[in-house]
């Protein structure tokens, strides 16, 4: 083996690895090459530690002392001469020959939903609410959590609430965020504050170009107005989320005091968060600062509100969604850039279903930054989304052990994988889910390696059966009733077509008006496929020319796995999805409303009569 294969091996990347196919593939040593040059693998002067509660640990024994998180001191317990992991779930200190790391102790499983149950997931912008709005916020959110929670629904799941970027307007994909330590202010809720949003108008498709600014301009007066209790209360609010906070604050009032772009369009000296031009701007512009700083304290009353809301009817509330990463322009990678992969970007390896592969254009933690901070990052990170939320889904769960990564600007086949420190990141995350008593469900779609889901079955982890993809080895659609457990059950993500679009095909004429190759196949092969799926849930005679989206949703709920959630799309028989994978503005991802108020939506009888059948499936 050359050095520079040596190198990549002690740095985590992985010269040789299959593909989707099970085909083995090996990586050029130039992009092996220009990705090493881009880590900084320094070791961390203690290692962090984790383990599952009464496991087994490698420690020197009696060289040690360990302090639990509450503050007392205790003792490793031995048990058949192997020295074991406390009870305890937590961050404790362990302090070995002098030197003190964490050592993080997880429960062996996370929490589980608590009985079989069916859920909805929506886009929080494309909700209608009784009052004509430009797009839905929280206030929306929990006007749908309230319908739904007396339809019988148990979990609400929802897109991510990162904090995105309210200078500028073209940057509304919530797969993209600034940071993922806060949240978008664009959806808090003004009524919180006695200011709801004025009447405005609402067509098919969201106008964020002057929705944005409209909503900014309305939230500043609204706040302007406000009365002492509020400002005391967003008072308490900055001193309770102290540093991190007030930089957050900053950038956002800078990025909209320098026109947008992120930080890396700025002028070079207000890119040093603790530059000298820095600190005069936020002398000068204070009352900007302490906007912004109020708009996150709304956002984050509103999430909250509407999670009371949603667990008021329901067994689990809200669901939150958590990006893989964020844009590295961002307010994270601004005041915070030393714990993110500097120079690279993350994506997925070329597939069938992408022979280009994907570059996300974002970046991510970094893992080596992760070990030499104590994984506070991710920590923080989980716990942000576990803030107001009965439950979290991870977006592409596989980077919890493994990323696709890239140099900036190359394409996504000049990539490599990069070994995540997966033990201790899915501890992490079963440590904050039992604090937060909710499920964790970890997108396992894609290319996955060997043993990715028996470790989620056994971390209790719930992994996801897509309808579309749940076909055996020669394509065929397997029954619902046959899908592997451990898992929710969905009829598709914000990724994939409607099943009523793709029952008519929506997705290939779409695809034909992108100009991609295969659409005369892909319309052939739909014939075969539709008559395949017809088959899996127990269709008579031939399939129908109209979506049997009854049938479809009533074979999913009756999938064995202790949740199924419906996209509301699907629920409603709507044929335009949200989001096409690979466009930008060629399709209007991320704009797309409800045809009408959820009130009106819910409220029909046709979706009574499918809400009312799911609940049957799932009783008490």
């Amino acid at each position: 083996m050359s050095r520079l294969h040596d190198d990549a091996a002690a740095a985590g990347l992985q010269p040789d690895w299959q593909d989707a196919n099970s085909r083995a593939q090996r990586v050029d040593d130039a992009v092996l090459e220009a990705i090493l040059a881009r880590l900084d693998t320094t070791p961390p002067a203690v290692p962090f530690l984790s383990a599952e509660a009464g496991a087994p640990l490698q420690l020197p024994a009696d060289a040690y002392e360990l302090t639990l998180e509450d503050g007392t001191a205790a003792r490793l317990s031995i048990v058949d001469g192997q020295m074991r992991a406390p009870d305890a779930i937590g961050y404790h200190q362990l302090t070995i020959a002098g030197r003190t790391t964490t050592l993080a102790v997880a429960p062996p499983r996370c929490p589980q939903p608590p009985r079989k149950g069916w859920g909805v997931a929506v886009q929080i912008p494309s909700l209608r609410g009784e009052a004509d709005t430009a797009y839905g916020d929280f206030g929306t959110l929990a006007e749908t959590a309230a319908i739904l929670g007396r339809a019988g629904c148990s979990a609400l799941a929802i897109s991510p609430t990162h904090a995105l970027f309210p200078a500028d307007p073209s940057r509304f994909s919530p797969y993209s965020p600034s940071t993922r330590l806060f949240h978008n202010v664009l959806l808090a809720d003004p009524t919180l504050i006695g200011a709801p949003p004025p009447s405005a108008p609402a067509p098919d498709l969201i106008d964020w170009q002057h929705a944005i600014p409209a909503r900014l301009a309305h939230l500043r007066t609204a706040f302007e107005s406000a009365g002492e209790p509020i400002h005391a209360a967003v008072a308490a609010y900055r001193a309770q989320r102290g540093a991190g906070l007030e930089a957050h604050a900053r950038f956002d009032a800078l990025d909209a005091a320098l026109g947008g772009g992120g930080w890396r369009a700025w002028p070079s000296a207000y890119r040093d968060p603790a530059g000298e031009a820095v600190q005069r701007f936020a002398a000068d512009q204070a009352e900007g600062i302490t906007f912004h700083a109020s708009l996150q304290w709304l956002a984050d009353q509103s999430l909250a509100a509407a999670h009371r809301t949603a667990r008021a009817g329901m067994a689990i509330g809200l669901v939150a969604d958590l990006a893989v990463g964020m844009d590295s322009s961002g307010s994270h990678g601004w005041s915070r850039r030393d714990e993110l992969l500097t120079g690279l970007t993350i994506g997925a390896p070329p597939d069938p279903l992408g022979p280009d592969g994907q570059n996300w254009g974002i970046t991510t933690l970094d893992p080596f930054a992760l070990a030499r901070t104590g994984f506070a990052a991710f920590i923080e990170t989980i716990r942000t989304a576990l803030a107001h939320a009965g439950g979290i889904r991870i977006d592409h769960a596989l980077g919890l052990d493994r990323l696709w990564v890239m140099p900036e600007g190359a394409p996504a086949s000049d990539g490599a994988y990069l070994t995540m420190p997966g033990e201790h990141l899915k501890r992490i995350v079963a440590i904050e889910a039992h604090r937060a008593n909710a499920i964790v469900i970890a997108e396992d779609l894609g290319t996955v390696p060997p043993g990715f889901r028996d470790d989620l079955a056994t971390r209790g982890m719930l992994g996801m059966r897509v309808l579309l993809f749940e076909r055996d080895d020669a394509g065929a659609f397997v029954p619902p009733a046959q899908w592997r457990g451990g898992a929710i059950a969905m009829t598709g993500t914000h990724d994939t077509p409607t099943m009523a679009g793709w029952w008519i095909g929506r997705d290939i004429a779409w695809g034909r008006r992108l100009g991609r190759t295969g659409m005369d196949e892909a319309e052939q092969q739909r014939v075969v496929e539709r008559a395949s799926l017809w088959n899996a849930i127990d269709g008579e005679g031939a399939p129908p020319a109209q979506p049997p989206l009854d049938k479809i949703l009533n074979a999913v709920a009756d999938a064995p796995v202790p949740l199924a959630i419906i996209p509301l799309e699907d629920l409603l028989g709507l044929e335009e999805q949200p989001n096409i994978p690979g466009t930008i503005d060629e399709h209007p991802n991320w704009r797309r409303r409800m045809p009408q108020a959820s009130a009106k939506l819910l409220g029909r009888p046709e979706t009574l009569q499918i809400s009312s059948r799911l609940t049957e499936k799932t009783p008490e």
